[in-house]
């Protein structure tokens, strides 16, 4: 399967697990009601006054269950590693294991074309784990136990972070989100009756509320099986997934199979202490908790998971060294080829990663569409190659809320000294002096960055900008908003920019309604289908007759699912506004709408044979928007 039918996939599963609950809920009633008639109806086999009180009863307890789990975790993924004690790593960290662990987040990050997720370690979970949590990649969280830093070498924790970075991209999380509290509702009967059982009565009357709460208490079992059913349900077809797309992405299934082989060799192996473990096993890298044979256990054997991997593997973990792991290493990578300059003054550093393309000979729609979602190695050695090049000076600020702010908005200055003049007075009266004075300092290091680093740049800077507090995001935004303006001209790149900050931050700090599908076809989307075929077509063309001729190649596509034309608007109509409108309406429609649209975009951009740099920021800031995540767009596609 392919980004599009994965995402497709996970948007049905939504489904089943509906129909899920809802036999679990009626489970749950039947078995309340027949304690209920054997404790009090004396033998009385059906009473249906009494059935309407057990209905209301099981489904308040349940639903206001589900709500207080679901409002609990409404702050996504760094709500759920927070509920499973992890605690964040500080980016300027100098411990050995945590800088190796941030590092491979980065390259996997920079490499998928998604935001660098902030990153926890469970400190007090020795076995080997991991985890990727949220609603979606802006608000992702990657979460580690100590012992997998611990234990773990380079390419096995790539191996690991790979497959977590597999849930992200391929729409898991929301689903894990969603089932947590779910399966948090119906075992809340066991909750009440763990109180109950403990209530002392006074008195010469019995106290009946003991034995009550027994009885919910088993019946809080029933619910935690059904728990368990819901995780197999939705987990176990899912991890073999996740370990092909590691393997895809690293090229590396040694890696991977030797991090499993581990947790089979470890006496703790995957096992976690935290008292939530049993309602988020399912979004675990392997099992959390016991596991339960054949159907109710939510992750597949591990010895299958490693013969997928390994074939030749017999099954024996005694053989598996667990020497201790260096404290430095680096990943046993292929020869890298030479690189292009992403910044001047570091590129040295930067071996084995390919450019970004710029003029140069463009791919079919199907190899940069097909790339959605699903990076590769030479993607991954581009990261590799970026997060080596960026200088120190940079490094070091995209790790703090201010020098965030000041790479932000040095991409943004004019490199016309009056213009950037003014842009650095605007954020010194309406931000801070300080902050001024950081970007001015960063300037000369971030004006230089070539064009394929700026995105990466801004992937590299989000995590920091997210420990703003509300205020000062706030002032940020629309001194962001501001300075894009200062010259009273949107371009394409302060676009780009400001549609991919503002998309990934504000979830975060203001309540954003998610768009619901609405769209099940393409037709009644073919307004805007043409503004973005329009806007993409006068990028790239130097004339009106190369215009027609590219919109016509991304026009055929559409067609091709319409059944309908679509005419070139006039430049007015298709300016940057319009394209902002075209995509809020098709943030709502199904996967593979938005798969038809980018490859519409993908022909329209390189129907003259070239996809150039500009084409090539528009297009991911088209996916990103979508929820569809381009990779860099390399020149070797």
């Amino acid at each position: 399967m392919d980004f599009f039918e994965r995402q497709e996939k996970a948007r049905r599963n939504t489904g089943a697990l509906v129909i899920y609950f809802c036999l679990a809920v009626i489970a749950l009633v039947l078995a309340v009601y027949a304690v209920v008639a054997f404790a009090l109806l004396r033998g009385q086999l059906w009473n249906p006054q009494v059935f309407l009180w057990v209905v209301l009863g099981t489904l308040g307890v349940v639903g206001v269950g589900c709500l207080s789990k679901v409002a609990e975790l409404s702050a996504g993924g760094s709500s759920v590693a927070s509920m499973l004690g992890g605690e964040p790593v500080n980016p300027h960290t100098r411990d050995a294991d945590e800088r190796k662990l941030l590092n491979i987040v980065e390259e996997m990050a920079i490499a998928s074309g998604v935001p660098v997720p902030p990153v926890y370690v469970m400190n007090r979970e020795a076995g080997i784990n991991a985890f990727a949590a949220g609603y979606s990649p802006s608000d992702a969280v990657v979460g580690v136990t100590r012992g997998c830093i611990q234990h773990l070498n380079r390419d096995e924790l790539q191996g690991v972070i790979a497959h977590e970075f597999s849930h992200i991209l391929n729409g898991d999380m929301r689903l894990n989100i969603r089932l947590i509290g779910l399966i948090f509702g119906i075992m809340c009967l066991a909750v009440i009756g763990r109180v109950l059982l403990h209530v002392r009565g006074g008195g010469k009357d019995r106290n009946a509320l003991p034995l009550l709460g027994l009885a919910l208490l088993a019946i809080g079992g029933l619910g935690a099986l059904f728990g368990r059913l819901m995780q197999s349900a939705v987990s176990r077809q899912r991890e073999f997934l996740a370990d092909a797309s590691a393997v895809q992405f690293t090229r590396n299934p040694g890696g991977l199979a030797s991090a499993l082989k581990k947790i089979g060799a470890l006496a703790q192996g995957s096992k976690l202490g935290n008292a939530h473990a049993l309602e988020a096993n399912h979004l675990f890298f392997s099992a959390g908790t016991s596991s339960l044979a054949g159907l109710f256990a939510s992750h597949p054997p591990l010895e299958e998971r490693i013969r997928r991997l390994d074939p030749q593997f017999d099954g024996d973990f005694t053989k598996v060294s667990m020497r201790p792991v260096p404290a430095v290493e680096t990943s046993a990578r292929p020869a890298r080829q030479q690189p292009p300059v992403l910044f001047p003054e570091t590129n040295a550093a930067a071996g084995g990663v390919a450019g970004l393309a710029g003029g140069l000979v463009g791919a079919p729609s199907g190899s940069i569409v097909g790339s959605t979602g699903s990076p590769t190695e030479e993607h991954l050695r581009f990261a590799v190659g970026f997060r080596d090049a960026v200088p120190e000076k940079l490094r070091v600020a995209a790790g703090d809320a201010m020098g965030a702010q000041a790479i932000i908005f040095g991409l943004l200055l004019s490199r016309d000294g009056q213009v950037r003049a003014g842009q650095l007075r605007l954020i010194s009266q309406r931000g801070s002096v300080p902050l001024a004075d950081e970007t001015r300092s960063l300037w000369a290091q971030v004006s230089r960055a070539a064009a394929q680093a700026r995105l990466p740049l801004v992937d590299l800077a989000l995590p920091a900008l997210r420990l703003l507090s509300p205020p000062q995001f706030g002032a940020f935004r629309q001194v962001l908003r501001e300075v894009v303006e200062f010259d009273r001209q949107v371009d394409l790149f302060e676009y780009v920019l400001l549609k991919i900050v503002m998309r990934h931050l504000e979830p975060h700090f203001v309540a954003v309604r998610k768009p619901v599908a609405r769209f099940y076809h393409l037709k009644p989307l073919g307004p805007q289908s043409a503004v973005l075929l329009s806007a993409l077509a006068y990028l790239g063309g130097e004339d009106q007759g190369q215009a027609i001729l590219a919109f016509n190649r991304g026009a055929a596509q559409i067609g091709r699912t319409t059944g309908s034309d679509l005419a070139l608007l006039p430049r007015e109509a298709s300016g940057l506004g319009a394209v902002d409108a075209a995509l809020e309406r098709f943030a709502a429609a199904v996967p593979q709408i938005k798969r038809t649209l980018l490859e519409a975009c993908v022909q329209t951009v390189a129907a003259d044979g070239l996809v150039r740099e500009r084409e090539a920021e528009l297009l991911r800031a088209i996916g990103d928007a979508l929820d569809c995540p381009l990779p860099p767009i390399l020149a070797s596609a």
